[in-house]
């Protein structure tokens, strides 16, 4: 039963990748057409969706067959596709980073999966129940409240926009999603298997919990996004939602409850290994910028394109002509000709 959980979890992960990646070559279509759409309008961009929807259908339903901690780390797949999606058809640079970084995360995916808690839970309505009330669970969501509360303080109050305050915001609440979507899905499979679940109050409770803590996940991971690049962002964030994760299946759900210390060593280095690979596949990997020039004298009506001034990529200043007499001629020579 764990095998069919990783596997719907392995290809929901995929299917987001080709669907992050559609939509990227959907943005860059559109931007090189003369009269760019709104992106919202591309059938394409909408493909992308629709993918993405399906991916993270797959993930959901793979918590109600497998364990968190063995589900949550192998978001690594998602990173590392689309890598290779982004070489292949994209034809993004592929940097021996890049390979040494998947081939990190495979054998990390491989630990992982071979080592994770071989433990079987039917999630019924009664189960969620006893653990929701434990006093591990209720220490341990004191202990995030407070957290939450003191990051929260310094974002709003002190203007601390941190990447490492933001993503830790989101790791918060990623422990509250993963226990309910868990609890979520084990149910609706419970009641599809055994006796119906889905009349406990138990249940809608959870319902709540999973759509409320996604809705800030993703404003604060919105916020990140915004202020920091993307590279920086995807590994920190998928370190932080990991070890997240993992704490809250061995608190709530008990996941690791009777290991072995060899069993637990050589699972974290498969976690350790999957970070790394993560790391490197993202590192130093710069966003695609679009060739589209702010001057160009070949949009006059009857004269003759003489050159394009482009702004640096990474500045928000236009460009600037290089110094020196040379530099100076072109200039009034392309003033007379113009």
């Amino acid at each position: 039963i764990h095998l069919f959980g990783v596997l719907l979890a392995i290809l929901g992960n995929l299917v987001i990748s080709i669907s992050l990646n559609i939509q990227k070559y959907s943005h860059l279509q559109l931007a090189q057409q003369e009269h760019p759409r709104p992106y919202f309008k591309s059938v394409l961009w909408w493909g992308g969706v629709l993918l993405m929807a399906v991916g993270e259908t797959g993930n959901f339903a793979a918590y109600g067959f497998a364990p968190i901690t063995l589900i949550a780390p192998l978001g690594c797949v998602s990173v590392t596709g689309s890598a290779i999606i982004s070489v292949t058809f994209l034809k993004d640079n592929l940097r021996a980073s890049d390979l040494l970084g998947m081939t990190l995360a495979f054998a990390g995916t491989y630990l992982l999966v071979n080592f994770a808690p071989n433990i079987t839970q039917a999630i019924s309505a009664r189960t969620v129940q006893y653990y929701f009330v434990g006093w591990q669970f209720l220490i341990y969501v004191i202990f995030e409240i407070l957290i939450f509360c003191i990051l929260l303080y310094f974002y709003k109050r002190k203007g601390m926009k941190h990447m490492v305050i933001l993503l830790t915001l989101v790791a918060l609440l990623a422990s509250l999603t993963v226990i309910s979507v868990k609890a979520v899905s084990g149910m609706i499979t419970f009641s599809m298997t055994d006796k119906m679940q889905l009349t406990y109050p138990i249940f809608y409770i959870m319902f709540i919990i999973m759509i409320a803590s996604c809705v800030f996940q993703v404003k604060f991971l919105n916020q990140a996004t915004k202020l920091y690049n993307t590279t920086r962002v995807v590994p920190v964030n998928h370190i932080f939602f990991t070890i997240s994760a993992i704490i809250a299946g061995i608190i709530f759900y008990q996941e690791f409850l009777g290991a072995a210390f060899l069993t637990v060593f050589i699972y974290l280095f498969g976690c350790f290994l999957s970070f790394l690979g993560v790391f490197l596949v993202t590192r130093n990997r710069e966003k695609e910028h679009l060739q589209q020039s702010y001057i160009d004298f070949g949009n006059i009506p009857g004269k003759q394109m003489l050159d394009k001034i482009q702004p640096d990529s990474n500045s928000l200043s236009y460009g600037t002509l290089p110094d020196g007499s040379d530099s100076t001629n072109s200039q009034s020579g392309e003033k007379k000709e113009v």
